[in-house]
């Protein structure tokens, strides 16, 4: 039987921290309480359990023709780009009856810089009071081989650092590239950062989580008369829920739209010559 509104499907990047796998089946139980008429399914891209071929199978046996897949991520990288839409080709040649509708990742949006400001500010709630422009902000990413990702980072502190015009608004990467964490820390010291607060840019805890806040609490350490401290990851802030209720939306009502100009899936050597690598569109 058809259902009357589409399920929703979420698409986890999996960890291998039973923690943080936890906490997206929770957001996915949350999801499901702010509208019980909808069916809501979870699957891992990697590292955990359901894998993605195995729910949408169980989405589609369950009765539902109509599909919206939201991948649970910050950016556009391999996953986004290439896996879950491999597993989506997949899942229609095997279904070709159930329209599945992808979504995009969550990406830069206000309310997120609303929620690493609020982090931010628990932070120094709990630090004697300093000036702004002594003080530097280290958002954490997880890192990636796609140029267009870590990009997106980059563009996000900008973009906070409008905001509140704190003295720095830094970032650093705590796996794949560079700068890594030690580097991101020690760039806002040599720059005369008297505080520097450290905020994952993450949605759910995790191995790399764990490390972050062991790397800060040694350089905190480390260094005597500067404070440095790291503030919570994101995912857990309710008002995250509005914005992936957003991209549901947006992914019904359409267009969804990527950038292209710096995708490494057009141009792998980000070379704009006027001729595209391999007819890639989004």
């Amino acid at each position: 039987m058809m259902t009357i509104n589409p399920a929703l499907f979420l698409v986890g990047h999996g960890s291998r921290d039973a923690e943080g796998n936890e906490e997206f089946l929770a957001m996915a139980e949350r999801l499901k309480r702010r509208r019980p008429e909808r069916a809501v399914y979870s699957a891992f891209v990697e590292l955990a359990e359901p894998s993605i071929p195995d729910e949408l199978d169980r989405c589609v046996r369950d009765g539902h023709e109509d599909v919206v897949v939201l991948p649970l991520l910050f950016f556009a990288a391999g996953h986004a780009k290439t896996d879950v839409p491999r597993e989506m080709v997949r899942a229609r040649a095997r279904h070709p009856s159930v329209r599945f509708h992808y979504g995009p990742p969550l990406g830069i949006h206000p309310v997120l810089l609303d929620v690493v400001d609020e982090r931010v500010q628990a932070v120094e709630r709990g630090l004697p009071p300093r000036d702004r422009i002594e003080t530097a902000i280290l958002l954490v990413g997880r890192g990636s081989s796609d140029p267009d990702a870590n990009g997106d980072l980059l563009k996000i502190a900008r973009l906070y650092w409008e905001h509140t015009r704190y003295g720095w608004v830094e970032t650093c990467f705590i796996g794949v590239t560079e700068p890594d964490l030690p580097s991101g820390l020690d760039r806002c010291l040599r720059l005369g950062a008297r505080r520097v607060i450290a905020i994952p840019y993450f949605i759910f805890t995790g191995v790399l989580i764990k490390r972050i806040n062991r790397l800060v609490a040694e350089a905190a350490a480390a260094s005597p008369g500067v404070e440095i401290a790291a503030g919570d990851y994101l995912g857990r802030h309710p008002a995250f829920l509005d914005v992936v209720e957003q991209r549901v939306r947006e992914t019904l009502e359409g267009p969804i739209l990527m950038s292209c100009d710096t995708c490494k899936y057009r141009d792998p050597d980000l070379v704009f010559n006027g001729v595209e690598a391999h007819g890639h569109g989004h």
